[in-house]
Parts: structure tokens; sequence; C-alpha cells
């Protein structure tokens, strides 16, 4: 059966629930959930998503939405599908851009604003160290001791496979939220708990994908396929490295010993796997530990 409403993890789907002029209150809604009260947003404007450095040399940095508020924070919004390698790195380097446009020609005595990165993340940063997990990382400048050294710079992660709340399980508006963003696609029709919400009632409306135009319509399935091969991609590196990696652990086994082989055989698909997935989903899918898949990346 064709969706209802729009898949908001496709680059299309995510600015057409956020990142249009008419989704405004949506997104500075959304903002003022995870941000403190002290930063609460009034108003913002789009700004360009792409961002250049100060010399040729410099790479360029594009955002899925770069907005500002009425008071000159920075708001950076960042949708990220599948885990990459360095992805914290490149969210670091993105906070760079709105802190460094904001220095100002002859005398300035570098009062900058604030920047908030946040990242909405389709996937689980490594294993935590306790069972309980963790949807919401909130991430500041802090020293030994553990204070804030400097409260201008916030990144916001977002794990969405972690969050496991079931409708009637919502209650906050920032869990709305995360509920509202992981199963959209699966909606029939609006839930209850967002009927007589108005904002919620007409994100449902833009969201709804027989209102597309046909422009939208070929946008949209165009972005949706551009998400499902990348699904797919990875779904086939994986079950090909396993392939690979069982079949040369059956031949060593047979030749060096059952259980020598299976273990080659791990370390096999372990290694194909390497710029593909984090140490954790190794770990899983080889069962391999976290420690000899370590080893395997440092040598």
């Amino acid at each position: 059966m064709q969706a209802k409403y729009i898949n908001p993890y496709t680059d299309f789907g995510f600015k057409k629930l956020f990142g249009e002029e008419a989704s405004k209150p949506l997104l500075m809604e959304f903002l003022n959930c995870l941000l403190p009260e002290n930063n609460t947003i009034k108003n913002l404007s789009f700004k360009s998503t792409e961002q250049l450095g100060q010399t040729e040399a410099d790479r360029k940095a594009i955002y899925d939405i770069y907005c500002e508020s009425t008071t000159g924070e920075k708001f950076i919004v960042e949708l990220q599908k599948a885990k990459q390698n360095y992805f914290i790195d490149r969210t670091i380097y993105y906070s760079t851009f709105p802190i460094r446009e904001q220095a100002q020609k002859g005398e300035w005595d570098y009062n900058l604003k604030a920047v908030f990165c946040i990242g909405i993340l389709d996937f689980a940063f490594d294993k935590p160290k306790t069972k309980e997990k963790t949807v919401i990382h909130q991430v500041k400048l802090k020293n030994q001791e553990n204070n804030i050294f400097y409260d201008k710079l916030t990144y916001i992660y977002l794990e969405m496979p972690h969050f496991e709340l079931e409708e009637k399980d919502c209650k906050t508006k920032l869990e709305k939220f995360l509920y509202f963003l992981k199963h959209l696609e699966d909606f029939e029709n609006i839930p209850e708990i967002f009927k007589g919400e108005i904002l919620f009632e007409k994100a449902f409306e833009r969201a709804e994908i027989a209102k597309f135009n046909q422009a939208e319509i070929h946008n949209y399935e165009m972005s949706l396929k551009v998400f499902r091969d990348l699904k797919n991609t990875m779904d086939y590196a994986v079950e090909e490295a396993t392939r690979i990696g069982l079949e040369k652990g059956k031949l060593e086994g047979k030749l060096e010993g059952k259980l020598e082989g299976k273990l080659e055989g791990k370390l096999e698909i372990a290694r194909n796997l390497l710029d593909i997935l984090d140490n954790e989903t190794i770990a899983l899918k080889t069962g391999l530990s976290i420690i000899e898949i370590k080893k395997l990346r440092e040598s």
C-alpha cells in the first residue's frame, strides 16, 4: 500500500516539513522543545544553506537547514540517514562557519552570538556503557571539573533508533515531535495525541502526498529513490561482506580446523565492514568483541 504521508528522512520530506517558509512555526516549536528556556526563539529567518570558506582552499559546507533568530542566534539542523566516518568531526566543522561569519571589520569586541547544531540521526552511536538507551545528547564545551567553559556553542544529537515510546506514553511536546518523525510514513490517519494541536495538524496536512502538485510528487519520488537506494546499498554491503567472510571461513575451516576457520570467517566479515559500519554494529553482525574489532582497525 502506498504511504499516505511522506518519509521525513528523505531530503524532500525533511525540508517540506521544516525548511520552507510556511513550515517555520513547526521548526520554531521543534527547536524550542530542544533549547534551554533562556534561548527561546520568538521568530527566525532562513539563511543560505551553502557556506563558503574564506579562501579557495577552504571546503564549503552545505547544511540541510540554516536559520537565525531575531536576536542573532544561529541554528544548523541536519538530518543524517546513515553513519559516516568522522560524522561528529563534520558537525564540528559545520559549526565554525556561523561562528566565523560573525566577524566584523574594524573595531570589534568579539562578542559572539550562540550557535546550535542539531543532528537528527537515523542511526545510533556506539553502544552505551549503561543499559539505558539515550535519545538526546546535548554537548557543550566543559572544563576538567565538568563546569561549562563556553555556553554559546551547543551540539544536540537525536538518536532516533533509541526512541521507543508508544503513542500512549508520549506526554511532552518533544516526545510528540520524536514520535511524529519516527512514524510519520507509517500513519494512515492522524493519531489521537496530535488531534486538536494546530501545529501538528498543519504538519500532517503539509506531509500528505495526495496534496502535492506534480512537480512536488516528482521531486519527492526522486528523493525517496535516493533514500531507498542508500538503504539497499548498506544492506547489500552487509550481506555481501557476510557471504564472502562465511565462504572464506568455511574453506579455511576445512583446511585448518572448524574452530579456527569460523574465527577467520568472522574476521574477514569484520574487515569487509570496517569502512561501512561502526564497531558496535560489526560486533553484533560477527560475534566478535569490540576489542578485536578495534585491533583490526589499528592493523
